[in-house]
């Protein structure tokens, strides 16, 4: 018998694989699950050893006091496995095994060793591109690539002809303008480079909200270590993987990581927050698992690479005129080499000389070739486009100076055009400041100014009843108390909930005593359609009380009490609702925001999931004062100037709307301001009356506002920019043409949806922005004239004279330096011009209005006609005319005309600062960019000319030369005057809201 029971011999030490085979080895069995159901299950067994095995520390962990590897950890939010994360012990497990305590958060003094143990909270990018790189992308041009070949050959055959070193001069001084061009780009290019990286960081600063050396505290996403407990609210990103700790009705929008529009709930049974996810939702705690390239959203961002934005509508538009011009400009070339090559063909077939050739015949045929290549080289005009850009760096760039993070480059631009901006109150035209002001309790208006700086105030109302005020203000709060380093109380929280806070603490309550002798049982966190917040607590003994506070009207409906002056509830009649409601309103025209607190107390085993809607006694009515911005009178006063109609959007009372709106000076007359509900019941043939009229709409939804921005776009053809903070905002502001996202009070998903964030919420701000984008605007229009004045002076110049004369009086290395002017230096001098408050002071440019504008033909024509008329003189008859003679004579003639040619464009330059004033001097010496590229071209234009006649093809000019060649371009600056007093077209007078125009002021008045 033993003998067969050799394979049953287990003792105390036996390993699994002993047990396993004398379990396998009984075969006779009628019920196995029976027969093994007191024994323990081998392969749960296995599978925790192994994952045991999975969690061995490295010494570098374990030396750090730490019970988890920093790949185990990010794994298990990674792969939202729940068995591992209840294997550790859930949330408060992880935080032991991190080293931390769930109520006090991360000690600062061990910051850098969870970052060199758990990583950073950074992403891989991918590296920028170098100096060399920009050079690099200019030297693919075609056009200098088939020149660079053309020089080559050139000084081949110079060489081989003419000797060393006299044959390498031509093709030598094309290789260095070529070089110069390349390098003046490429550093422009560097530039614009370095400031849009600037402003990419910019973007990606999002602050978080903290539990740290047990303090609640903000701190930038890229500080954010594992570990740390973080507060999320609705709209907030998740900035890290983690999991829940604690957290009420919470839903998060995953659609940026797995594509599902659907919203997720966390909970309990699904406890997994990945970075880069929305709080759509609720409000919680999570603690951070995994930071950086160990979350799911750090891999994706590795995968992506951002190389720009799209393109501007100016930028599409400046290609198509890019393009036609180049079309032309390729067609004079191919007509200018044929007239060349023709000409000189007859010449030698004239002179019996068509079978003998030479090396200077080819040498000619080249520089035929070159000049072609070179007319191409000017007339593509690749800085049309590329000015855009320059001029978009350039006002972001200021604009961030300015409190305004431009996000989408086109905003920049399209923000010129804005007809009509739809503004939020809170914050953006109000500081956002609140304090409590006055309170109606008990039947009676207690005020509370000029005591805020008090420790202590004392309400005239009994115990019972201030006892159920500070409850309502301590438990139904999004906000919280914290104790600073020095000891002093600091409240974190929205404004709103600030004021209310700051309010309780006056009247001497404690938040944290508060806050602890309550269960919190579910909350419902504000939001802009509900209007209201509210919670469930559960009392310490037994029982359960409903909070509720929001908009008055909404919360004064659900009430059927009131509070008495003994503190008991007492029925709510319907004079005491009116009564109440007139309470509500005086305080609104005092342009005080209004809030309702009130309570319901439920049976003890009332439901935890829902939050009773009715039924409520009200505590009390509270007045948050909320002061106007300074200088928001003056802003809104710059719009209506400007043609930009101003509207007020709020969620506020429509009284205290009113008010702020009248003394915003946006409110003309009270027919003209709304409520979202009445908006909402009309009819489209209604709102198409209505919509022009409305100038604050009060207690609206944001639907109200989305509803609003698509009919002012579709209906009317306005251009409209919107403001938003909230989560719901985001429609709107998505909808609109430039979506505004408040940077203090909006949520980050506000500020994902929108084009500009405002940094400082202020409504100036937003002026500035509109200023820079008419600025932008207007900036292109003058490179654009600059330019095209080039362009055709340049083709038909040499074109006229190749087909007259035989050659072209400019050069090749003369064109590129030319291009140079026109092109890099042209706009970095014109497309960089500061605003000036002029801009604000006509009508915003109409949709579909086109850019090269009846004034700009006048100018380009103009200074063409002239200059053609100068240079075309100079070229046929400028050797009697200025009685030169000798051998150089063609050389001087021929220096004198590409002098005076560069002279033009420089004083065109100084006049296309404006299109259509006289005075084009105004601000120039502020401008110390166009003051720069004036006396570099100048300077430059000297050295080619006199030191540089060699590579260049020029002779040094006499003094009275040079003055000729100054004196022909400054009488540019004569016919520009002459021009602009052409009238072309009708300038449009800007209306204010009731139809009337605005009357003509400042010096340029007349």
């Amino acid at each position: 018998m033993e003998k067969f029971l050799k394979d049953f011999e287990v003792n105390k030490h036996a390993s699994d694989d002993a047990r396993r085979r004398w379990r396998s080895a009984v075969t006779v069995v009628r019920n196995r699950r029976r027969r093994f159901r007191m024994v323990a299950d081998l392969d749960k067994r296995t599978e925790v050893e192994d994952k045991k095995r999975r969690i061995q520390l490295s010494e570098e962990v374990r030396n750090a006091n730490f019970g988890i590897d920093p790949e185990d950890l990010a794994s298990i939010v990674r792969g939202h496995d729940i068995k591992r994360l209840n294997l550790h012990g859930g949330a408060e497990g992880i935080a032991r095994k991190v080293s931390v305590f769930l109520n006090e958060g991360v000690r600062s003094c061990n910051l850098a060793t969870r970052q060199t143990i758990y990583g950073l909270n950074h992403f891989t990018e991918k590296a920028p591109r170098s100096f060399l790189m920009f050079v690099w992308e200019a030297l693919q041009d075609l056009t200098l690539i088939i020149l660079m070949i053309c020089a080559v050959v050139s000084i081949s055959v110079g060489i081989a002809t003419e000797g060393w070193p006299k044959g390498m001069y031509d093709g030598l001084g094309i290789i260095l303008s070529i070089f110069l061009v390349v390098l003046v780009a490429a550093i422009s290019d560097y530039k614009q480079s370095l400031q849009f990286r600037d402003l990419d960081k910019e973007k990606k600063k999002i602050i978080v909200q903290v539990t740290r050396d047990g303090s609640r505290q903000k701190i930038p996403i890229y500080n954010l270590v594992v570990g740390d407990v973080v507060h999320l609210a609705i709209g907030d990103q998740v900035p890290a993987d983690g999991v829940l700790i604690s957290g009420y009705s919470l839903l998060v929008d995953e659609s940026s990581l797995t594509g599902e529009v659907d919203p997720v709930s966390i909970n309990e049974e699904h406890p997994f927050l990945s970075s880069g996810t929305k709080v759509r939702d609720g409000s919680g705690k999570m603690l951070v698992t995994g930071v950086g390239m160990r979350t799911e959203w750090g891999k994706l961002m590795e995968t992506l690479s951002e190389d720009g934005d799209d393109e501007t509508p100016l930028q599409v538009k400046l290609n198509g005129v890019a393009t036609i011009i180049g079309k032309i400009g390729l067609s004079f070339a191919v007509l200018t080499f044929l007239v060349l090559t023709v000409r000189f063909l007859v010449e030698k077939a004239l002179k019996n000389e068509f079978t003998h050739w030479s090396s200077s015949d080819a040498l000619t045929l080249l520089d035929y070739f070159a000049t072609a290549v070179t007319i191409i080289v000017v007339a593509v005009p690749e800085g049309l486009p590329l000015a855009v850009t320059l001029s978009l760096a350039f006002a972001m760039k200021k604009l961030i100076n300015d409190r305004a993070l431009v996000r989408h480059l086109s905003a920049c631009e399209t923000m010129g055009s804005a007809s009509c901006i739809c503004t939020d109150k809170t914050g953006t035209l109000t500081t956002n400041h609140m304090v409590v002001e006055r309170i109606w309790i008990c039947n009676k208006v207690q005020d509370i100014s000029g005591n805020e700086s008090k420790s202590n105030y004392e309400l005239e109302i009994s115990e019972r009843a201030l006892s159920i005020l500070l409850q309502a203000i301590f438990q139904n709060t999004s906000g919280e108390v914290v104790k600073e380093k020095e000891g002093k109380n600091s409240v974190v929280g929205t404004p709103t909930e600030s004021a209310l806070l700051e309010f309780g603490l006056l009247l001497g309550g404690d938040h944290d005593a508060q806050q602890g002798q309550f269960k919190i049982l579910k909350v419902e966190p504000f939001n802009s359609d509900r209007k209201k917040m509210s919670v469930l607590v559960a009392f310490p003994e037994s029982g359960v009380r409903a909070f509720c506070k929001g908009a008055s009207e909404i919360v004064l409906k659900m009430c059927d009490n009131v509070v008495g002056h003994n503190g008991e509830p007492i029925v709510l009649t319907e004079e005491l609702v009116k009564k109440t409601m007139h309470i509500i309103n005086g305080f609104a025209h005092a342009a005080l925001r209004t809030l309702c607190l009130a309570y319901k107390d439920l049976d003890a085993n009332a439901s935890a999931d829902d939050i009773p809607d009715s039924g409520y006694t009200l505590i009390a009515v509270v007045g948050i004062k909320d002061p106007v911005r300074p200088g928001v009178k003056e802003a809104v006063r710059t719009c209506l100037a400007a043609g930009i109609t101003v509207r007020m959007v709020t969620g506020d009372n429509i009284n205290t709307a009113k008010a702020i709106a009248k003394e915003c000076g946006i409110l003309t007359h009270n027919d003209n301001a709304i409520e979202g509900p009445e908006f909402r019941k009309k009819s489209l043939d209604e709102m198409r009356e209505i919509i022009p009229k409305i100038q604050v709409m009060a207690r609206s939804l944001p639907s109200d506002k989305l509803t609003l921005v698509t009919h002012l776009r579709n209906m009317f053809g306005e251009v409209v920019a919107v403001t938003g903070d909230g989560t719901n905002d985001a429609p709107a502001l998505h909808q609109s043409d430039i979506g505004l996202a408040m940077g203090i009070a909006g949520t980050e998903v506000a500020k994902e949806s929108a084009d500009v964030v405002i940094m400082d919420d202020n409504f100036s701000t937003i002026v500035n922005v509109a200023k820079w984008g008419r600025a932008v605007y207007k900036n292109i229009q003058k490179f654009v004239q600059f330019q095209l004045t080039v362009n055709v002076v340049a083709l038909v110049i040499n074109f006229a004279s190749a087909c007259i004369s035989g050659s072209a009086p400019l050069t090749a290395v003369q064109l590129l330096w030319v291009n140079m002017i026109m092109d890099t230096l042209g706009a970095l001098a014109l497309a960089t011009e500061p605003p000036n408050d002029e801009l604000m002071k006509r009508p915003p440019v109409a949709k579909g209005a086109s850019f090269i504008t009846k004034a700009m033909w006048r100018n380009i024509i103009g200074q063409s006609i002239y200059q053609l008329i100068v240079l075309g003189i100079l070229n046929f008859d400028g050797k009697r005319l200025l009685r030169l003679i000798g051998s150089d004579a063609t050389k001087v003639l021929d220096t004198l005309i590409f002098n005076s040619f560069v002279f033009c464009q420089v004083f065109n330059e100084i006049n296309s600062r404006d299109i259509e004033r006289i005075n084009i001097f105004e601000g120039m010496f502020d401008s110390w960019i166009f003051l720069g590229v004036m006396v570099s071209t100048v300077a430059f234009q000297a050295i080619i000319v006199e030191l540089l006649g060699t590579f260049a093809n020029t002779v040094p000019l006499s003094w009275q030369l040079w003055l000729l060649s100054i004196a022909i371009g400054s009488v540019s600056m004569v016919i520009g005057v002459i021009l602009k007093c052409i009238p072309v077209e009708g300038t449009l007078k800007p209306r204010y809201h009731d139809g009337y125009e605005a009357l003509a002021s400042g010096p340029h008045a007349a």
